[in-house]
C-alpha cells in the first residue's frame, strides 16, 4: 500500500497528540468500512488501516483533529480517491462537485451539493497542508477558489430562478451572471486570496440598475436584495450536511442604514463623498469574486481615485493604529506570550504584518501603482522594490507570516473553529506542537516567540505608543492644558521652561486652535488628534533655536490650511516629519511660505533624497517619466510635473537648510531638476499644440523630422548650472524653418506664428498656476530685441541679430547660453550657432570699455552692500561674473576652449589657457563659490527680501555660519569683506584699470 499517491507525495506526517483519540479513530474507520455496501471499498479501508505508513497518516489525523476525523469517516469513498489519486485531483474533484450542484434548479439540492464539496475540499486542503505538499499560498488560494466557485454557482442559480419567475431579464441565459450587473466583491482575505482554514467570507453586493438590460424595470432593488439574502442562506445556513462558509456583509456602505445589496450609483456616491479611511483600507483587498466580473472591475476602476489618492494620506494611519491599540488593550495582546496568545490580534501577530504592509500601501500607493496589490507577501515584495523597506525586513515578515498562518490553520483544523488563540495550558501547547510536527512544545515555543518578536520589532518602527498629554524629556515637566478662556498658570510655566519667550501668546493661540478658529481645526476629529499631538508639537517646536518664531510661523501655516486631520495624523505617525517642519519654521521663512501655499510639500519631508539620483539626468528623467505614466490628460501632465518639481526643489532646500548640502553644490542639482521638468513638458506641449495646428515645420518646409520643432536655450543661472531655490528661468526659443513654411494641421500656421504660439504655450505650461502651483517663473527678456522681440526666433534671424544688432551685454549673457530641450539635431545646430557667435573676432578696446561702463552704470543704479547683498555688492557675484564673461569674449575667437556656461568652470579654463593668472583664478573661484553658497542659503532663509542681521533668527545665523565655514558671526563677516576686497581688486586689475587707460573710451552707438 505504500505505493499510494498520497503517501508517495507526502513530505511530513504529524504524530498523534492524543494516542487514545487516534486508536478510537482507527476503530471507527474499520466500523465505517464494515457498514459500507461496497466490498471493494471496505477492503481498501481495512488494508489502509493495516499498512504502517497509511495507518500513521490516519493516526496523525485522528489523534489531532476531531473535525478531520469526521470528514474522513463520513466519506470513506472520497478518502480512497485521496489516497489513490492524491490531493490535487481530490481538490479538483471537490470543485467539480460545486459545478454539478449548480446544475440543479432545486435550492435544497444545491445546498447539499455545495456542502459535500466543502467537506471534500476541506479534507483535500488539510491533507495537502499537513503532509507538506502545498505551500501556504496554495492552501489559501485553494480555500479562496472554493469560496469563489460556490458563490458563482449560487449567483447563477439565483439569477436563473429570478428569470424563471419573470422578475429579472437575463443578458445570457447560458451564463446568467454575464452582463447582469450583479457585483459580488470579496473583501479582506477572500479578496486577497488569503482565506484561512475556517474563515468566514466578507462580501459586498452591488447591482448596476442603469444597464440598458433593466431599462423597462421599475426597480431592481427588491429582486437583488432577495437574491443576496438567498445567497447568504445557501452559503452559510447550517444543515445536517454542515455549511459552506460563514458570511459577513457588514463592510458595505453604511450597513446600519442600507439594504444588503446597494446600487452601484449609490455606492460610488458614498465612497467619493463620505467614505471613511477604514473603508479605503478595506477596498485595497476588494476583488470581484462572483456575479458579473466585468461590472465589478468597472466599479473598482471607477472608485480607484478614492482608494489611491495622489497625495500621501496619513489620516488613515491614525484610524488603523487606533484599532490596533484597542485590539491590544482588549484582546489580551499587550505582551508577547505563548499561553492564550492571539496569534492574529496579539503583539507580533498576523494583523501587525498586514497593517505593516497595508498602511504603507495607503501612504505610497497613490503615487506608486506597483503597490496596488492585495496579497500580503506580494505587497511586502512590492515595498522592497519601491525602496520603502529592506529586503531583509520583507523576508523576515514573510517568513513570520507564513509560520503564523500555518499555526492558525492547525488551530482551526482541530474543530473547524474560527480561532487564532493558542491553548491556555502547557498540555494544549504540546498537542498543537505535535500537530505542527514539532518534537515537543519547547521547540515550537522557541520558533513562535522568535517570529512574534521579529514582527513586533518591525511593526514598532512604524507605530509607537500614543503620546500622553504630559511633556517628558530629561526632566518631567508639567501638563499642557488649553481648555477654558484663560491661560492655565502651570501651562504657562511649562511653556517658559520649554524655552518660549512669550508663553501667554503661545497659550492663547493654541486655545484658538482648540476653539476651531481656523478651518483646519473646525472638525471634531481634527481637534481630538490635535489634543493628543500637542505635547509633541510644542516640544518639537521648542527645540528650534527661536521657539517663538517657529511657533508663529507654524500658526501662520495652520491658518492657511483648508483642513487639519490629515496634517495632524501625519505628525502623529511621523515625529521626524514634525522635527523637519520645526526646522523649516525656525530658519527658513521662504520654505515656510512654500509650505503654507502648498501643504502637499510636507510629503517630501518624509523621503531622504537620493543625491546620486539627483545628480543623474537619466535617473531624474526616468523618475519623472514613471510619474507621468499615470497621467490621463494634459492637465494631469501639468500637475504631475509641478508636484514632481516642487517636491525635489523643496527637498534640496531642506538639505541646504540642515547643512547636509551646501548651496553651491545644490546649484547643479536644482539645474538638473529644472531641465528635466522642461524636457518632460515640451513634448506634451508640442503634442497638444499639434492637435490643432499640425506638426512643426522644419528646414525645407518638411513637417516634424529630425530638425523640426523648437529648441529651448537656457541662459542665466539655468544656463550656468548655478540655480538657487528661488531662481527663475531665463529662456530663449529657437527653431529652424523657412519663413514661408506652413504646418499641416486642421488649422495650419506659418512658421513664424506657429513657433511664437508654441513658445507661448510652453511658457504657460511652466508658469501657469494649477492646484499644484507653478513650475518656475520665466524671464524671456534675454531674447533678441528683449521685450519687443518675437517669442521664438529662427536660427537665421538669431544669428543675424547677433551679427548686426546685439549690444555687448547681450554677448556677455550669451556666454551662459546652453540648449537644454528639443530635437537632438536642432540642439546641436543651435549650440553650433551660439558657438559661432561667441568665437567671432571683436575689438578688444571696445569690449573692455563697454564692460567697464556697464558695470559702472549698474553700480550707480543698483548699489549694494556686500553685507548682505552678495550679488550687487562690490566684489560680489556681478563683479566675478563680469570678469569671467569679459575674458571669455576677449579670448574665445583665438581659443574657443575657454568657453563654459558655468562661472567657476570658465575661470578654470581661462587659467589653464594662460589668460588668467593662477592666483587670481583661485581667488575668483573661491569668491564665486562663497557667494553662491551664501546667496543660495539667503534665498531659502529670506527669499527676495533683504537679510537683516539685527532681526535674523539664531537658526538663520547658524546656517550662514555653516555656509561660510566660519566659527562665529563676526568671523563670517570678516571673511565676506576680505573675499569681496580680493575679488574687487581682481576686477579693477582686469577691467577697470585697463579701461581707464584707454586713449579714447569707446561708446556703443548701436540701437536695438
Amino acid at each position: 500500500m505504500t505505493n499510494l499517491t498520497l503517501l508517495l507525495q507526502s513530505k511530513q506526517l504529524p504524530r498523534p497528540a492524543n494516542p487514545q483519540a487516534a486508536a478510537i479513530g482507527l476503530e471507527r474507520w474499520i466500523e465505517a468500512a464494515d457498514r459500507t455496501d461496497d466490498p471493494v471499498l471496505a477492503g481498501f479501508a481495512r488494508t489502509v488501516a493495516a499498512d504502517p505508513a497509511a495507518c500513521g497518516l490516519l493516526e496523525g489525523l485522528f489523534g489531532n483533529s476531531p473535525f478531520l476525523t469526521d470528514c474522513l469517516l463520513k466519506d470513506i469513498g472520497f478518502a480512497r480517491l485521496l489516497f489513490q489519486d492524491g490531493v490535487d485531483l481530490g481538490f479538483a474533484a471537490a470543485l467539480a462537485q460545486c459545478d454539478v450542484a449548480g446544475e440543479s434548479d432545486d435550492m435544497k439540492a444545491l445546498m447539499k451539493g455545495l456542502r459535500t464539496a466543502k467537506r471534500q475540499a476541506a479534507l483535500s486542503i488539510a491533507l495537502a497542508d499537513i503532509t507538506g505538499q502545498w505551500t501556504l499560498e496554495q492552501v489559501t488560494q485553494g480555500l479562496s477558489a472554493l469560496a469563489e466557485r460556490s458563490l458563482q454557482v449560487t449567483a447563477d442559480h439565483l439569477l436563473r430562478a429570478l428569470a424563471k419567475q419573470g422578475r429579472l431579464p437575463l443578458a445570457n441565459r447560458d451564463n446568467p451572471s454575464e452582463g447582469s450587473g450583479l457585483v459580488i466583491l470579496g473583501m479582506g482575505k477572500l479578496g486577497a486570496r488569503e482565506l484561512n482554514y475556517s474563515s468566514d467570507i466578507d462580501l459586498i453586493v452591488f447591482y448596476d440598475d442603469e444597464l440598458p438590460l433593466y431599462a423597462d424595470m421599475e426597480s431592481l432593488r427588491q429582486p437583488m436584495v432577495r437574491l443576496t439574502q438567498d445567497m447568504v442562506k445557501i452559503i452559510e445556513e447550517r444543515t445536517v450536511d454542515g455549511y459552506v462558509f460563514r458570511t459577513d456583509l457588514r463592510l458595505r456602505p453604511d450597513p446600519g442604514a442600507t439594504p444588503v445589496a446597494v446600487s452601484v450609483a449609490a455606492a460610488e456616491s458614498y465612497y467619493t463623498s463620505v467614505g471613511q479611511n477604514w473603508e479605503r483600507a478595506a477596498m485595497i483587498k476588494a476583488r470581484p469574486v462572483a456575479g458579473d466580473i466585468e461590472a465589478g472591475q468597472r466599479f473598482l476602476a471607477h472608485i480607484a481615485p478614492y482608494i489611491w489618492r495622489k497625495h500621501l494620506d496619513f489620516a488613515a494611519i491614525q484610524d488603523i493604529h487606533s484599532i490596533k491599540r484597542q485590539i491590544a488593550a482588549h484582546k489580551g495582546g499587550r505582551t508577547i506570550a505563548v499561553l492564550g496568545h492571539n496569534i492574529k490580534l496579539g503583539r507580533g501577530g498576523i494583523r501587525e504584518i498586514e497593517f505593516f504592509a497595508q498602511t504603507q500601501q495607503l501612504i505610497w500607493g497613490g503615487r506608486n501603482a506597483e503597490l496596488r496589490i492585495s496579497d500580503t507577501c506580494g505587497t511586502l515584495d512590492a515595498l522592497v522594490h519601491a525602496g520603502r523597506i529592506t529586503e531583509t525586513v520583507a523576508e523576515e515578515m514573510k517568513t513570520a507570516y507564513r509560520f503564523l498562518r500555518q499555526v492558525e490553520h492547525r488551530l482551526q483544523m482541530i474543530d473547524d473553529a474560527q480561532t487564532q488563540t493558542l491553548p491556555k495550558d502547557e498540555a494544549g501547547i504540546e498537542r498543537l506542537a505535535a500537530f505542527l510536527d514539532y518534537p515537543d512544545g519547547a521547540a515550537f515555543r522557541h520558533d513562535l516567540l522568535h517570529h512574534l518578536q521579529t514582527v513586533e520589532t518591525h511593526y514598532s518602527e512604524l507605530f509607537e505608543e500614543s503620546p500622553s498629554l504630559t511633556v517628558t524629556g530629561e526632566q518631567t515637566r508639567g501638563n499642557l492644558v488649553f481648555t477654558g478662556g484663560e491661560s492655565d498658570p502651570d501651562t504657562l510655566e511649562t511653556l517658559a521652561e520649554m524655552g518660549y519667550g512669550n508663553p501667554e501668546r503661545v497659550a492663547s493661540l493654541v486655545r484658538g486652535w482648540h476653539h476651531g478658529r481656523y478651518r483646519a481645526t473646525r472638525s471634531e476629529r481634527a481637534r481630538q488628534i490635535l489634543t493628543e499631538l500637542m505635547p509633541l508639537l510644542l516640544e518639537t517646536l521648542s527645540r528650534a533655536a527661536s521657539p517663538d518664531t517657529a511657533f508663529l510661523r507654524f500658526d501662520q501655516f495652520l491658518s492657511r490650511l483648508p483642513s487639519g486631520v490629515q496634517l495632524f495624523s501625519m505628525f502623529q505617525a511621523n515625529p521626524k516629519l514634525l522635527e523637519a517642519m520645526a526646522q523649516v519654521m525656525g530658519g527658513a521663512p521662504f520654505l515656510a511660505e512654500q509650505l503654507s501655499r502648498r501643504p502637499g510639500l510636507l510629503e517630501s519631508l518624509l523621503t531622504e533624497p537620493d543625491v546620486a539620483a539627483l545628480q543623474s539626468t537619466g535617473s531624474l528623467q526616468r523618475d519623472l517619466d514613471h510619474a507621468l505614466g499615470l497621467a490621463k490628460d494634459y492637465q494631469d501632465v501639468l500637475d504631475i510635473v509641478r508636484r514632481w518639481n516642487n517636491d525635489r526643489r523643496f527637498l534640496i532646500g531642506l538639505q541646504i537648510l540642515s547643512g547636509k548640502l551646501d548651496a553651491d553644490a545644490a546649484g547643479p542639482l536644482l539645474t538638473r531638476v529644472a531641465e528635466t521638468a522642461i524636457r518632460a513638458l515640451l513634448p506634451h506641449v508640442e503634442a497638444e499644440f499639434a492637435r490643432q495646428h499640425g506638426m512643426p515645420p522644419g528646414p525645407d518646409g518638411e513637417m516634424g523630422g529630425i530638425t523640426g520643432g523648437i529648441v529651448v536655450v537656457a541662459l542665466g543661472k539655468l544656463g550656468g548650472g548655478e540655480m538657487t531655490i528661488g531662481s527663475d528661468l531665463d529662456l530663449v526659443f529657437l527653431y529652424d524653418a523657412p519663413i514661408d513654411a506652413m504646418s499641416d494641421g486642421p488649422r495650419p500656421l506659418p512658421a513664424v506664428q506657429y513657433y511664437a504660439r508654441l513658445g507661448q504655450r510652453l511658457i504657460s505650461a511652466i508658469t501657469a498656476q494649477t492646484g499644484e502651483g507653478d513650475v518656475y517663473p520665466v524671464d524671456m527678456r534675454l531674447r533678441p530685441s528683449g521685450k519687443t522681440g518675437p517669442i521664438a526666433s529662427s536660427l537665421e534671424s538669431f544669428a543675424k541679430y547677433y551679427a548686426e544688432s546685439a549690444w555687448t551685454w547681450e554677448f556677455m549673457a550669451l556666454t551662459r547660453a546652453r540648449p537644454v530641450a528639443g530635437p537632438e539635431a536642432l540642439l546641436e545646430k543651435a549650440g553650433g550657432t551660439i558657438q559661432h557667435i561667441l568665437t567671432r573676432k571683436r575689438d578688444p578696446a571696445t569690449l573692455l570699455a563697454d564692460v567697464a561702463d556697464m558695470r559702472a552704470r549698474i553700480a550707480k543704479e543698483k548699489p549694494g552692500t556686500i553685507l548682505w547683498d552678495v550679488k550687487m555688492g562690490r566684489g560680489g557675484l556681478v563683479d566675478v561674473e563680469f570678469i569671467a564673461q569679459y575674458l571669455q569674449l576677449r579670448h574665445a575667437a583665438d581659443d574657443p576652449s575657454v568657453l563654459d556656461q558655468n562661472t567657476t568652470a570658465a575661470f578654470e579654463k581661462l587659467v589653464e589657457a594662460g589668460h588668467l593668472a593662477p592666483e587670481s583664478g583661485a581667488a575668483l573661484i573661491a569668491a564665486t563659490r562663497l557667494w553662491r553658497r551664501l546667496q543660495g542659503l539667503l534665498r531659502i532663509a529670506v527669499g527676495d527680501a533683504a537679510f537683516e542681521e539685527e532681526t535674523a533668527t539664531v537658526d538663520q545665523k547658524q546656517a550662514l555660519l555653516r555656509a561660510g565655514s566660519a566659527v562665529d558671526f563676526d568671523g563670517l563677516k570678516q571673511n565676506i569683506l576680505a573675499t569681496a576686497e580680493t575679488a574687487l581688486a581682481c576686477y579693477r586689475a582686469l577691467i577697470d584699470d585697463p579701461a581707464a587707460a584707454l586713449p579714447n573710451k569707446s561708446q556703443q552707438e548701436k540701437t536695438r
